[in-house]
């Protein structure tokens, strides 16, 4: 059979979510637990692999098992093996052959801008601080460009290795809640770093450093070494994936419900 989970978890307890050598993964923790609970290896697929620092809210991974065990078993037997990093928050029966990274029709993350005049303490680590104020709604203006399918290139990090460059966009938009500004973006898939290039892109629009058609001229050039620094890992986040055969919901990152 295949079991789809949820999983939420703060990025900056692991090195990403993809198993590494000597290093704390999610993956390499939940797998550890999962085996536990099932009596047998598991290895699982995920929708996305984030990055070092990078969070989610609602991952989703995919894996088979020959073991017999109540949905229930799966979330409650996890979460009690499980580093306090990470969470299953649900469990679920999948058709056979799912695969929680193919079958996946979209990503949506969110990256999240924090404005106070200090770095903040309670939020360390959750957001990506900026001193100065953003504009939010010339930052919108600018990320309209994006939408669509395209070569993106210029947010694409060295080490990607993807067979492409060309990603389609869904949706892209710029908002304030609060002290924070929020780049919300979604797409059938992304390049390594892509959000975060984006975003470091976007901020020097909000800071008044670049007009609104900077994002469309980075994309015309095609070359990464046009574009602005990636933006910090801790501002990003993985908060839905989308499926034809079953409904994932959207988790707002906390930082954004109590802003």
């Amino acid at each position: 059979m295949i079991i789809a989970l949820g999983l939420e978890y703060d990025g900056g307890a692991f090195h990403g979510f993809q198993a590494q050598r000597s290093v704390p993964t999610v993956q390499e923790n939940l797998e550890a637990a999962l085996s536990e609970v099932a009596g047998e290896s598991v290895r699982v697929t995920a929708a996305g692999r984030t990055d070092a620092g990078v969070h989610a809210t609602q991952q989703v991974v995919s894996f088979p098992t020959r073991a017999e065990r109540p949905l229930e078993a799966w979330r409650r037997g996890v979460n009690s093996l499980v580093d306090s990093a990470v969470s299953v928050i649900w469990s679920r029966r999948a058709a056979n052959g799912f695969n929680a990274r193919f079958d996946a029709l979209e990503r949506r993350y969110v990256y999240i801008f924090h404005e106070s005049e200090t770095a903040p303490a309670l939020l360390r680590g959750k957001v990506a601080w900026s001193p100065q104020r953003l504009d939010e709604t010339a930052m919108s203006r600018a990320c309209r460009c994006l939408l669509g399918e395209q070569d993106f290139s210029s947010f694409r990090a060295a080490g990607c290795q993807s067979n492409t460059p060309y990603r389609c966009v869904h949706s892209a938009s710029v908002y304030r809640c609060g002290r924070q500004v929020v780049l919300d973006i979604a797409a059938n898939a992304f390049l390594l770093r892509m959000v975060r290039n984006i975003a470091g892109s976007l901020r020097r629009v909000g800071l008044g450093q670049e007009d609104a058609g900077y994002l469309a001229r980075l994309l015309a050039c095609r070359d990464r070494t046009t574009a602005a620094p990636t933006a910090a890992a801790e501002g990003l986040y993985l908060v839905r994936v989308s499926y034809a055969d079953f409904d994932v919901a959207y988790r707002p990152p906390p930082t954004l419900e109590s802003a």
